[in-house]
Parts: C-alpha cells; sequence; structure tokens
C-alpha cells in the first residue's frame, strides 16, 4: 500500500483522529540522507507527526515546521509539511549509530536528547507564523508532541509514533497516530480512549500486520464507532527548484557572489531535503552579478 492519511471523528463527537502510514516516504528520506537505523527511527517519527498535523491546517499554501533540538547527537531534526500533509526533513547527524536499549528497540530518546526543546512553526500565509515551543520530555517524540498540545493548545492528546527497521537498514514499516478529544468528552470517554490504546499495541506492530492506517485506527479505537472524514495519499515532496536556489543566491548580495565567483569560479547548491544539486556556472554567476547591479543603479 502506498503512504495515506486518514482523518476520522467518532459518532459521539467527543474524539476526532488521524492517522498515517509512512513506510515509503520515511524509506525515501532513509535514501536521501543515508541515515543509519536510529537516525532512519527518529526522523522517520517527526514526518509522520508533521504530517498529520500540516493536514489539519486550512487553506492551500499553508504549512508546518517541527523542530526537535534535543542535545543528543543527533542535532537538530527539521520537518516541514503542507497543508495536505506531503512532507520532507533532514537531520543534522544521519550517520549516529547508538547500541540497542536493553529490551532490543532503537534508542531513540538518547540519540534525541531530552534536555532541549520542541517548536512547532504554522505558517497561514498571515503577517507572522504562530510558534510554540515547549521542553522535551525525553526525546521519544510522540510523547513530547502529546506534551506539546497540552500545554500549548490546550488540547488532550494521545499521539503514537513508530519505524520498524529491517536488518538490512531498509524501513519495514513507519506510521502513526494522533487522537484528541474535542469539547464536551467526559471522564467516560478519556476511559475509553484509554482502554482502547492500552489494548491496541504498539504502532510498529499493528502496520507490520497490516500495513494500513484506517486499519491500525479501528484497532486504536476498538471501542468507538467513528466516521471517515478524509483519506488521501501522502509522500516525501520537496518544493525546491532552480529558481529557489537563484534567490538564495542572490539573497547573498554582490559582495559575497563576487568572492565566490573569484575563489570557486561557480556554485554548486544542494537541497538540503533532498538530493537536487544545481550547478551555476561563472557565466550564470556573472549574469545574476549584473542583473544586481542594474537593479541597485535603478534604486
Amino acid at each position: 500500500m502506498s503512504d495515506q492519511l486518514i482523518r476520522a471523528i467518532t459518532r459521539d463527537g467527543f474524539v476526532k483522529a488521524t492517522a498515517v502510514s509512512t513506510r515509503g516516504l520515511t524509506e525515501r528520506a532513509r535514501q536521501i540522507h543515508k541515515t543509519l537505523p536510529v537516525a532512519t527511527a527518529a526522523l522517520g517519527r517527526t514526518l509522520a507527526a508533521v504530517s498529520m498535523m500540516g493536514n489539519a491546517l486550512k487553506g492551500d499554501g499553508s504549512s508546518v515546521t517541527l523542530q526537535i533540538k534535543g542535545g543528543g547527537p543527533l542535532g537538530a531534526i527539521l520537518a516541514v509539511s503542507d497543508n495536505e500533509g506531503n512532507v520532507r526533513g533532514t537531520v543534522d547527524n544521519p550517520a549516529v549509530d547508538l547500541p540497542l536499549r536493553p529490551d532490543g528497540k532503537l534508542d531513540v530518546g538518547a540519540a534525541v536528547g531530552g534536555s532541549g526543546t520542541l517548536t512547532v512553526i504554522r505558517d497561514l500565509h498571515m503577517k507572522e507564523p504562530y510558534v510554540g515551543s515547549v521542553g522535551l520530555l525525553g526525546g521519544e517524540i510522540a510523547e513530547d508532541l502529546a506534551a506539546y498540545f497540552a500545554e500549548s493548545e490546550q488540547i488532550p492528546t494521545a499521539c503514537a509514533l513508530g519505524v520498524l527497521v529491517d536488518r538490512d537498514q531498509s524501513v519495514l514499516a513507519a506510521g502513526g497516530y494522533l487522537i484528541q478529544l474535542l469539547p464536551g468528552a467526559g471522564e467516560d470517554v478519556i476511559g475509553k480512549v484509554e482502554g482502547s490504546l492500552l489494548a491496541a499495541g504498539t504502532v510498529t506492530e499493528l502496520l507490520k500486520k497490516q500495513d494500513d492506517p484506517e486499519a491500525m485506527l479501528r484497532t486504536a479505537l476498538s471501542d468507538f464507532d467513528f466516521e471517515i472524514l478524509e483519506k488521501r495519499p501522502i509522500a516525501y515532496r520537496c518544493d525546491c527548484s532552480r529558481d529557489r536556489m537563484e534567490r538564495a543566491l542572490i539573497s547573498l548580495g554582490p559582495t559575497e557572489l563576487e568572492q565566490i565567483l573569484d575563489e570557486q569560479g561557480q556554485a554548486e547548491l544542494t537541497c538540503r531535503f533532498c538530493d537536487n544539486i544545481q550547478m551555476f556556472t561563472k557565466t550564470d554567476l556573472e549574469g545574476l552579478l549584473e542583473e544586481m547591479k542594474k537593479k541597485s543603479k535603478k534604486n
């Protein structure tokens, strides 16, 4: 099955839920960044989370950026989603390798670190983006995200994220869910949600059995009847282009651009999110400088 996102609401109107299966896009990220297993798991969890957050946005062109800086050896993790749930992301140190935890699982918490912050930036094309930040609880990402929703947005949230890496380091399964209580939900609803989630098992176990976010959600919310609001394919998608890279060069200013021209004679730019490489020759750079000088004279 291709990567997919599903949104639902319980028929009693007290619980909304989003779930994703993201094996393909997580594998794409692994191939681009050449991540080792613990980095694959950390970046994969972050991509699944930001996809669900991005899909919740209203308005074309809106985006969510999720940044995690935990002080661990992975460095910063950065992931971005559009309003449909398509994502891109990167991690500072993809080659980090740590021993497995005593239970045999990847030690994502130690790799991320637990002494930093989780920051959410929502760009809704208004004057200023909305920025919210919370301290990390332990770097496992799902618990940290649930804490963000509780503290910054006052929304009781259960979050589960998982990435299962195969013996050859490829991604075997990946995905997650966000389950949130809506106004009016009482203690009985909370109890039912907690009971269902406890009985469901882990995300990776569910997706390994069946790579289907709807099936995962029906298991996770087994005590509820719910209505499917949306089901859509999602992918690893970068919006970089030669024009964007050209604008990045122009933003350096004529002095720095002339220095690059003198010292290197050309410029090779690589997108930090994907494997797109653009070469700007001496002629290209001279043309950019000429345009900048013409605009400067007009102003």
